[in-house]
């Protein structure tokens, strides 16, 4: 994150008629984080914040200013119904919820009965101090970061809290780099507007293609702080852009460590059957995955925890999604449904 402070005026996010500056989104995030862990909040390592807004500025905002002051993200679909975020909010009960107009009324109930202030964050961006520092904490590489909920309305089952530590989104951030590496060589290797090594060179506009909440979005977002990019977010329907992006990408909670069924240099895979044995290539089976940037467990639900992450695991993740394996390459099958290992969402 305090990388992207030397990208200065560098546009990082273009929404609309809105572009934002590196310079400007460190010093909105760096400020937030301030006020979190200071006198007007008083949070502490660990507490959880919720962020229920549409893909704008401040949503970015409000995820690195938690993160920089070494408390709990916990992003969530804007789409939802008032049924669905008090499940969530029961579940992951944070201290400080930010909102856009939109969402207030579907968790201000919540919010006044738990005494967790809800707050617009509109305009936050707007004229933070670029000399101000983020709080000097001591952020832990295994400390909680993220909660990314999946489930719910597109599966049918009450959505689970996946829980992922810092050291995972280090992890991600390598993997972001690793895919951009991937996408130079395939589009030729060195050439106009390509460095000497692929992945580092002129780093065009991207469009997103997943809303903010999704955690597939943060392979964009990390490849794009990683090396100075911008991103486009478009006008997509909240909750369903990116939905026909499909079999063979697989999202975790700090992004892809599938990409075209192609795993992350950190990212081992098997396909197993019902005893857990490795199936041969081409067998279908249950999607297996172990890698450093993969959530850890579920909030508030360990017997979900112990079933997709068991003890005696080896530390595997077993997904729920039915796949095989050819060469390497990783194929979800669309004969038969997902488990409830969190991953046949598309995330985890």
């Amino acid at each position: 994150m305090e990388t992207t402070w030397a990208f200065g005026d560098r546009p990082f996010l273009l929404i609309g008629e809105r572009s934002f500056s590196y310079g400007e989104f460190f010093a909105a995030s760096s400020a937030l984080a301030v006020r979190l862990v200071g006198g007007e909040f008083g949070l502490r390592p660990g507490d959880r914040v919720c962020i229920a807004m549409s893909d704008r500025i401040e949503w970015q905002v409000a995820f690195w200013g938690v993160q920089l002051a070494g408390l709990v993200a916990v992003p969530v679909d804007p789409s939802w119904g008032e049924e669905a975020f008090t499940s969530v909010l029961d579940d992951c009960t944070p201290r400080l919820l930010f909102v856009d107009r939109a969402r207030l009324s579907r968790v201000v109930g919540w919010a006044d009965a738990a005494a967790a202030p809800a707050l617009l964050l509109e305009g936050e961006p707007e004229g933070a101090d670029p000399a101000l520092a983020p709080p000097g904490l001591d952020v832990r590489p295994e400390d909680c970061s993220t909660i990314f909920y999946t489930g719910g309305r597109s599966s049918g089952r009450r959505p689970l809290g996946a829980v992922a530590t810092h050291l995972a989104q280090a992890g991600a951030v390598m993997n972001a780099r690793f895919f951009a590496a991937v996408s130079d060589l395939g589009r030729g290797g060195r050439g106009p507007g390509r460095g000497p090594i692929p992945g580092f060179g002129a780093v065009p506009v991207t469009n997103l293609t997943y809303p903010f909440f999704h955690p597939a979005s943060f392979a964009d977002v990390y490849r794009a702080m990683a090396l100075g990019g911008s991103l486009r977010v478009g006008e997509g329907v909240e909750g369903e852009r990116g939905a026909g992006r499909g079999g063979s990408t697989v999202a975790e909670t700090s992004g892809a460590v599938l990409f075209d069924g192609l795993p992350t240099p950190v990212t081992e895979v098997r396909v197993t059957g019902p005893r857990g044995e490795t199936l041969p290539d081409g067998e279908v089976g249950e999607l297996w995955l172990r890698g450093q940037s993969l959530a850890r467990g579920y909030w508030g639900d360990p017997e979900a925890g112990r079933a997709a992450f068991p003890e005696r695991g080896g530390g595997w993740f077993l997904t729920g999604v039915r796949a095989t394996v050819r060469d390497g390459c990783v194929s979800r099958y669309e004969g038969g449904g997902g488990g409830e290992g969190g991953g046949g969402d598309g995330g985890a």
